[in-house]
């Protein structure tokens, strides 16, 4: 994608046609938790890429209507608590600086991945559960601001903002671009229940029905994108891995979180598929509305 006549050719396949068909696109993420790992090529291209998917964007006339940044995972945090404490770790600020230039550049958000699950996984003895899963809590209160917060998911993003902020960015909004909780995994993953994850799930629905902002941002909504709508059963790694779906990949849903809808059994006539296809988009365009 570093090749601007790559860029444009993907986008010609991947985003005109949806969006002349009435679709709405609004972000372009060029990979996903990238600075994660160890591969130094593809950090160097990453910032590299999304100029040229950006510019691209301008030569087909899309411009500010679609944006361009990347996600993030939760490690690219040297600290995250207390939240007035967020910082990058060190490793990741040469990155991140030209990274934070072209989001303010071009009003793009930064997106973060956030589990709280992981925290209460590794610690349930000293990480409340229901600080985690937004049930009535005394909360955590921040030492230097005085800002209490009564969940995990909110504190880690204001962490997020602070780190932004001591990188010189303050008009850079934070996005979730993935939250959710198993439900099912090993024996040593603590809390993987289908009881916990439709707990999680559904108070953090109607935190966002409330349009509530984080305790450092209360007047900004907190947009968030829940991981996943199915459970994804060729996915390696622990069992929790396969297990983040709303809906088992029939159709039926793993838990109620009050999500009206029923996918039939997926078939194997051409026509059958085509037809789960239309109904799969209706589901997600459900999701999609109830997080709106």
């Amino acid at each position: 994608m570093v090749s601007s006549t790559v860029a444009q050719a993907w986008l010609q396949q991947h985003v005109v046609p949806h969006l002349h068909a009435g679709a709405r696109i609004t972000c372009i993420t060029v990979g996903n938790e990238a600075f994660k790992g160890n591969d130094t090529a593809l950090q160097a291209s990453l910032l590299p890429a999304m100029h040229s998917v950006h510019q691209a964007l301008g030569a087909l006339g899309l411009q500010g209507r679609v944006n361009v940044t990347t996600a993030h995972s939760l490690d690219i945090m040297g600290v995250s608590y207390p939240p007035s404490a967020g910082a990058f770790a060190p490793g990741a600020v040469p990155h991140l600086q030209p990274f934070l230039k072209f989001l303010s550049a071009t009003r793009a958000p930064f997106l973060i991945n956030c589990y709280p699950f992981f925290a209460y996984k590794d610690d349930p003895a000293r990480v409340p559960l229901d600080y985690v899963l937004f049930q009535p809590n005394a909360g955590v209160t921040d030492p230097n601001t005085g800002l209490n917060y009564d969940n995990m998911l909110y504190a880690q993003v204001d962490a997020v903002y602070s780190a932004i902020k001591a990188l010189g960015h303050t008009d850079v909004d934070v996005k979730v671009s993935e939250t959710g909780w198993p439900s099912r995994g090993d024996p040593d993953e603590v809390g993987a229940t289908p009881q916990h994850a439709g707990t999680y799930i559904g108070n953090l629905l109607r935190r966002i029905e409330m349009k509530q902002g984080t305790p450092l941002r209360p007047a900004v909504p907190i947009d968030v994108y829940v991981f996943a709508l199915f459970n994804e059963n060729l996915k390696p790694g622990p069992a929790s891995e396969r297990n983040y779906g709303l809906f088992y990949p029939d159709g039926t849903p793993v838990y109620n979180v009050g999500l009206r809808g029923y996918l039939p059994p997926m078939a194997d006539s051409q026509g059958a598929r085509q037809a789960v296809h239309v109904i799969l988009l209706i589901a997600i365009a459900t999701v999609a509305f109830a997080l709106s």
